[in-house]
């Protein structure tokens, strides 16, 4: 497997996933360190993705914390978080500037509507190519089918506050993982 010379190819890696991926890093962070880079294998992606789902902040930051602390530790977990936060701040302070001389103009509210589809058929695209992962979960597909289904369900149709579905349904299948591993070890 590849790895990053230094904590200066995390910075460049991802300064360029953030600038890739505007309405959604996630999809370009999972091409990149998986696909083009091979940093990391599509399992040690989606445990990592996990991870980042369940604490404070946005994911991919998280994933680019836990990237750049795999190889480097500290220095490369602020190379990759500074790369992935560092120009896209500095765009986006400047297109606010933007935004409010041009707000009021109905193609502007019309195109931002347009790219929060793109941005939801990008996630959904990302979850579509990272199933196969499931082969290799302990839990196996069908309970991992199950979470997911309940997991969609209590937050898209019953509007369960995420504190909830994250304790509750994800507790679960953490407990669920613990004694399917537990039965697996000698």
């Amino acid at each position: 497997m590849a790895e990053p010379a230094s904590p200066r190819d995390l910075f460049r890696a991802f300064t360029r996933m953030s600038l890739m991926g505007f309405g959604g890093v996630l999809p370009i962070a999972q091409h990149e360190l998986v696909e083009r880079l091979g940093w990391l294998t599509r399992e040690e992606f989606v445990e990592m993705l996990s991870i980042g789902q369940v604490l404070p902040g946005p994911n991919v930051v998280n994933v680019a914390l836990m990237v750049g602390d795999r190889f480097f530790g500290w220095r490369g977990a602020a190379a990759a978080v500074g790369g992935m936060l560092g120009v896209p701040l500095l765009l986006v302070m400047t297109l606010a500037v933007l935004y409010v001389g041009f707000a009021s103009q109905p193609m502007v509210a019309g195109a931002l509507r347009g790219m929060g589809a793109v941005s939801a058929g990008l996630v959904l695209s990302t979850a579509v190519k990272l199933l196969p992962a499931l082969k290799k979960n302990p839990m196996g597909r069908t309970a991992c089918g199950l979470v997911a289904v309940a997991t969609v369900a209590a937050i898209a149709g019953w509007r369960v506050p995420m504190v909830w579905v994250i304790a509750l349904i994800g507790g679960g299948a953490c407990a669920w993982a613990w004694w399917v591993l537990g039965r697996r070890a000698p």
